[in-house]
């Protein structure tokens, strides 16, 4: 499936045909502005696929692509999500804003959306977050031209990689057999591609 934003709306596809699945459509007066972020899983128990979806007003929203319903909403930042993941086995996720705060939410019983833990973060702006693929390791990929290292857990600091010039845009974690050959890439708007061997013994 392919999810396409187009102002608040968001249009699921089934590729590679391209068939319309549904289109997911917030109430008039829920003023989410656009979506920025988007993140699809399959739940352990029951058949209808989720969505999380990051809004331009700081919300989470968690959507039913079965029925096209909006099942919750947290607003946990005050600016744009600019980017989400999500940990389907704990069942919780994490956000980032171009504020100086990440969020950690959880997704409980009745389908509703909880803020667990926030982050208070030294410089404002994360362009991405990412979970690495053993959900050890959170990576952000920071407007201050660093990349920071979480343990996912308990949210601890682990590392700040300072090699980059400008704005990271892009963290992402490579998923080899092997974990001592697993890497991790980060991408900037100074033209450079960093790649890095990352606590792979944990």
């Amino acid at each position: 499936m392919v999810m396409v934003p187009e102002l608040s709306q968001i249009h699921v596809l089934e590729m590679p045909s391209k068939t319309s699945i549904c289109t997911l459509k917030p109430e008039t007066d829920a003023k989410l502005g656009m979506p920025m972020s988007l993140r699809m899983w399959q739940p352990n128990t029951g058949s209808h696929p989720l969505l999380l979806a990051g809004y331009e007003d700081g919300s989470v929203v968690l959507w039913n692509l079965s029925l096209g319903q909006m099942l919750s909403r947290l607003t946990c930042h005050q600016e744009p999500v600019m980017s989400l993941d999500f940990d389907a086995e704990r069942t919780k996720g994490v956000s980032g804003s171009s504020e100086k705060q990440l969020c950690v939410w959880s997704h409980k019983g009745q389908e509703k959306l909880e803020l667990q833990q926030t982050y208070q973060l030294t410089n404002p702006g994360i362009s991405e977050v990412t979970l690495r693929q053993d959900k050890k390791i959170l990576a952000t990929a920071g407007w201050d031209h660093r990349i920071r290292l979480f343990g996912w857990k308990k949210l601890k600091p682990l590392a700040v990689l300072d090699y980059h010039t400008s704005t990271v845009y892009c963290v992402a974690f490579s998923d080899h057999k092997k974990p001592s050959e697993r890497l991790m890439a980060a991408g900037s708007k100074d033209h450079r591609i960093s790649v890095w061997s990352i606590y792979n013994q944990t």
